[in-house]
């Protein structure tokens, strides 16, 4: 029976994660989007759009600081 319980803690923990991750994920291009249409940066918005990981490092910079 420890054997189950270690399983399912683990399957939640797992699941909270990803979905952790895709809210996060999801909000920093939302952030990256914002910014950009409210800077102008077209070109750095479609290149966002093409390579999302782009996006989702730029919307993280943005939360930490790193870009304006």
């Amino acid at each position: 029976m420890e054997l189950v319980d270690r399983i399912k803690t683990g399957g939640i923990a797992i699941v909270s994660l990803v979905v952790f991750a895709l809210v996060t994920s999801l909000a920093a291009w939302l952030t990256h989007i914002i910014t950009c249409l409210q800077n102008g940066e077209w070109g750095f918005l479609i290149a966002g759009a093409l390579a999302f990981p782009i996006a989702i490092i730029h919307g993280i910079g943005i939360w930490l600081g790193l870009w304006g």
